[in-house]
């Protein structure tokens, strides 16, 4: 279970001249293992404030604020002959585009790789602990990253996070193989490829979005938008993180109750008393322009698209689901992993009659059809009133 020795110094590098030469004493590695801080549960707008690495024989801790991009790590990241190795990497891969424009290629997923392999405990901290018996201290997992100087344990902390990334890539690799998973895996990773950072939250409509919202009335859907506009607005000139401002239950009661006196806006539950003290005015005229709004121009919700009308639509998702909780069961997966809600719609509302039909459903993966695409097939070709029960996903 011990892990292998690593070494205990750690560099941390702040300047471009440490960086260009410590990036170029590994120019030649075939793996990288990478990760990021960033810092949203502080800041309005997340960007990358650490950037952890491990090769087989060195770490390091880059700090970009002073330096800005790292040119050459990025040419290590869009190398497709370097493996790099990170966990739950999505996220990581869209600060390295937002921050950088970077687009990694060659991508281990640990995470992947031990949902893959049915873990139930698959964070970091859960898989270092039971291959190599490490105890990560999780004290500083919402530090805020954007503050210099950094402490000792901070520094500690961020490291454990790639210090033993390769090794847990090469058990879980192992793991993978062992278990004839490794195909599926390596189809996950290819789909990680080129992943970029999503803009489609920032537009106008993204207050549509918060939880909640979709329970107001289009009056107070008025109030909200306004609201919130206000909100994001002195969190970004804040640079704070918006729950930090005011959050967003408190914007929903708001838009609710509609105060009109400083003394209702104190009243109401999670108000910060700072914002009430200086800011009660410019919330106060959030109100009144939600409540000015002509009845006309209220914002709806857009309609959701309208599928054609499909009697059978539950009893095959239905079916499809059953096969699903089998097939999972039998290989100890959890049955989201196996086969998503999501697409299990998706297979249902086209129906497909053969494997090539099946392949051509979005998102369904060449291991999915392997594994489910038989029996699913099976499934639908059933007569309706066999599994007429209403679809329901665990």
């Amino acid at each position: 279970m011990s892990p292998p020795s690593r070494e205990t110094s750690l560099v941390y590098l702040d300047n471009q001249a440490d960086v260009d030469r410590f990036l170029a004493s590994i120019a030649g590695t075939r793996e990288l293992a990478l990760d990021t801080e960033g810092a949203s549960f502080h800041r309005f707008v997340d960007r990358i404030y650490l950037l952890q690495l491990s090769t087989r024989e060195r770490s390091a801790i880059i700090d970009p604020l002073p330096i800005g991009s790292p040119v050459e790590l990025g040419r290590l990241l869009e190398d497709a002959t370097v493996e790099k190795v990170f966990h739950d990497a999505d996220y990581d891969l869209r600060l390295l585009h937002q921050d950088y424009g970077w687009q990694a290629a060659n991508i281990f997923d640990t995470r992947v790789a031990a949902q893959l392999l049915g873990l139930k405990a698959f964070g970091l901290a859960a898989l270092l602990e039971r291959y190599f018996g490490i105890k990560l201290d999780k004290k500083h997992q919402r530090a805020d990253w954007s503050l210099r100087p950094l402490t000792p344990g901070m520094l500690d902390y961020a490291a454990q996070d790639t210090r033993y990334l390769l090794d847990l890539r090469d058990r879980l690799a192992a793991a993978l193989h062992e278990a004839g998973r490794w195909s599926w895996a390596a189809e996950e990773f290819a789909r990680l490829d080129g992943t970029r950072w999503d803009d489609e939250d920032t537009g106008d409509s993204g207050w549509m979005r918060i939880k909640g919202a979709r329970d107001l009335t289009r009056r107070e859907l008025a109030l909200f938008r306004e609201l919130v506009k206000w909100r994001d607005g002195v969190a970004a000139v804040l640079d704070r993180a918006t729950f930090r401002v005011v959050g967003n239950e408190s914007l929903l009661t708001i838009a609710r109750d509609a105060p009109r006196t400083r003394e209702a806006l104190a009243a109401i539950r999670g108000m910060p008393r700072g914002i009430v003290d200086t800011r009660a005015s410019d919330v106060l005229a959030a109100v009144e322009r939600g409540l000015a709004e002509p009845d006309a121009t209220l914002p709806r919700f857009p309609k959701a698209p309208r599928w054609e009308r499909d009697p059978d639509f539950d009893a095959r998702a239905a079916r499809l689901k059953a096969v699903r909780d089998v097939a999972a069961a039998r290989l100890s997966m959890d049955p989201g992993v196996l086969c998503s809600r999501e697409r299990l719609e998706a297979i249902a509302r086209a129906n497909p009659h053969t494997l090539e039909d099946l392949a051509r459903v979005s998102d369904v993966r060449r291991w999915q059809v392997e594994v489910l695409g038989p029996d699913f097939l099976r499934a639908l070709a059933e007569s309706p009133a066999v599994a007429d029960s209403p679809y329901r996903d665990g």
